[in-house]
């Protein structure tokens, strides 16, 4: 089981990543979308979508330096374990706090709101449950032991999880860790595996042209500056 757990099940789990990437991207391309319900409700949404948004981007960049940057690292430019401790306990509570608030917001208006219940299907309730899942039991495994720099996961979890990138999983590290990061490490896959058929596909169609594009510029159509419009054509004027 620890090696199936451990070493099989990361990369099966990565293997249905990319394997429905490239199936949806080559069938299903006109659903890769998050299949926005705004139509329907917008005032909540826009209170929840940013605060989900924000608080699992913080979630992702805490677990990406806590799995792929070594202590050494750290160490070098100056960040003791306990200040990496106070950092990675606040920051990453904060974090998930944000991200479940937004969570929750979410689930509230597609329970309360009628027609964005009747759009949600049986892949976002699942989708919900794994996502939900994975964050709560993070922050409960990190609170659980806060006494001196808590459970140190950077030698156990951590290169086990960069062992995976050299396919030579070190399965061995994962064996005295605390039940709950298995858990949080299981459903994690789980939800990874996932991605691909649900919503959360989007993540990987983000419009990051945006943060490079040129401004658009809007200019005022008012006649002193711009002079009269052309009359309208006869198709195009009020009432025709």
């Amino acid at each position: 089981m620890n090696v199936f757990l451990w070493g099989v099940l990361p990369y099966a789990a990565f293997a249905l990543l990319i394997a429905g990437l490239v199936w949806r991207h080559r069938y299903d391309r006109f659903g890769w979308t998050t299949r926005s319900s705004q139509v329907y409700e917008s005032k909540l949404l826009n209170i929840a979508s940013p605060v989900f948004h924000y608080g699992i981007l913080f979630v992702l960049a805490g677990h990406l330096i806590g799995l792929f940057i070594p202590a050494s690292w750290t160490q070098a430019i100056g960040v003791n374990e306990h200040a990496y401790h106070l950092f990675s306990l606040y920051g990453g509570t904060f974090a998930g706090v944000l991200a479940v608030a937004g969570i929750g917001i979410l689930i509230y208006r597609r329970r309360t709101n009628a027609p964005v219940f009747r759009a949600t299907t049986a892949n976002d309730k699942l989708m919900y449950v794994f996502l939900l899942g994975a964050l709560l039991l993070g922050m409960i495994a990190k609170l659980s032991d806060t006494s001196g720099n808590g459970y140190d996961y950077r030698s156990t979890i951590a290169p086990w999880s960069r062992s995976l990138f050299t396919l030579n999983p070190k399965t061995e590290l994962m064996e005295g860790v605390p039940v709950l990061y298995h858990v949080h490490a299981v459903v994690g896959m789980v939800l990874i595996a996932l991605v691909p058929y649900t919503r959360l596909v989007h993540m990987f169609s983000a419009p990051l042209q945006y943060l490079t594009r040129p401004y658009v510029v809007y200019r005022s159509r008012d006649p002193r500056q711009l002079g009269p419009r052309p009359d309208r054509r006869g198709w195009e004027r009020a009432g025709s």
